[in-house]
């Protein structure tokens, strides 16, 4: 059984230039603080991450803060802020922020007050992109880094926060980017790493592979590379669509009595919600995961939680039915045949669920 991945939201496989930039860095002996040309060494490859990571999302280097991931880089822009937002975001950010900002049904966020709130770019279930309105504390750019055009210098944000494993680098490697001048104070305290502002010996190996990861993500998008993973959704979409079984697309189409809204909003090149009423979304992966697909029924980092999906709860989808949703996320080199072998082996699977039933 040939297995087939479509979970790049989850984590995206690693890149063959952040393989090879994480072995090289295998190789240097020197701590990036120390003074003798080892460290010094260490040090060079490290700002060369930094740079490029910079270059890759309009950024300037010094702005950027490595950390462990983007858990650890929202809890420096976030904790004891009093910030707001909007219960879709994800529970990294969740946890340090009152989530009372309203979702309308098709995912899309009203702001009343920019400098106190954090608002994600990109939803990792839905792929629903948000407008981020000017003078924004913070965003989460951790979903659309990799697969969106992005000029952070000209975003109006204070704080962005990103991790390398969305964009094929390694997992547990992240960063803050904080703009000029502003202020955080450090939660891990010690040596003077990052500027002060996060103590630690830096993650040498991670961060190099970082760097490259994100100087190929740039290239795919020069190229076109997420236009045609746009396409290639779009052939999945369609072929769901037309199968003549009930299912929803949230962020494609509302609910209830919030249908007829208009202008419908932007979504992720790689991304697709569906639900299918009746069938469980943990049901859904592992029938699925036997068939030999990787999918998921929302965030990895929910995962084995079983319940409803608060994003589309929060969208107003009934708790029934957004309980019943699968997260379907590709990137390049998917194919058209690919994704209609899933959509097969997945209409099949539904059949037999609801015949069963």
């Amino acid at each position: 059984m040939q297995r087939l991945y479509l979970d790049w939201n989850a984590t995206a496989p690693i890149r063959a230039e952040a393989r090879a930039a994480m072995l090289a860095a295998m190789d240097l002996l020197g701590n990036p603080s120390s003074v003798h040309s080892e460290g010094r060494a260490a040090k060079a490859l490290m700002e060369k991450a930094r740079a490029q990571i910079a270059a890759a999302i309009g950024a300037d280097g010094q702005d950027i803060v490595f950390t462990s991931g983007a858990t650890e880089a929202a809890s420096l822009a976030l904790e004891g802020r009093g910030i707001a937002c909007a219960p879709i975001e994800h529970d990294a950010v969740k946890v340090w922020c009152d989530p009372v900002l309203p979702v309308d049904g098709l995912g899309r966020v009203q702001v009343p007050e920019p400098a106190r709130a954090t608002l994600q770019l990109a939803n990792s279930e839905t792929g629903v992109i948000q407008p981020l309105p000017e003078g924004l504390w913070a965003s989460d750019l951790t979903q659309a880094f990799g697969k969106l055009p992005l000029a952070y210098n000209w975003m109006g944000l204070t704080a962005g926060i990103v991790s390398a494993h969305k964009l094929g680098g390694p997992k547990g490697v992240g960063a803050l980017i904080l703009r000029r001048g502003t202020e955080i104070a450090a939660r891990l305290r010690g040596g003077g790493q990052e500027m002060g502002r996060r103590a630690g010996t830096e993650n040498l190996i991670g961060i190099a592979g970082f760097g490259a990861a994100a100087e190929a993500a740039a290239r795919d998008l020069a190229d076109g590379l997420w236009d045609e993973v746009a396409e290639i959704r779009n052939i999945l979409k369609s072929a769901l669509e037309d199968c003549g079984e009930t299912l929803y697309f949230p962020g494609w189409e509302t609910s209830g009595d919030q249908a007829g809204i208009a202008g419908a909003p932007q979504i992720l090149p790689n991304t697709l919600s569906v639900i299918s009423p009746g069938w469980k979304g943990e049901t859904q992966v592992m029938r699925l995961d036997l068939l030999g697909f990787a999918v998921s029924a929302g965030s990895a980092c929910s995962s084995g939680k079983v319940r409803a999906s608060q994003v589309l709860r929060a969208m107003g989808w009934p708790e029934e039915d957004a309980g019943c949703a699968l997260r379907i996320s590709i990137g390049p080199g998917v194919t058209r045949e690919d994704v209609l072998r899933f959509a097969d082996g997945f209409v099949a699977a539904l059949r037999k669920h609801r015949t069963r039933r």
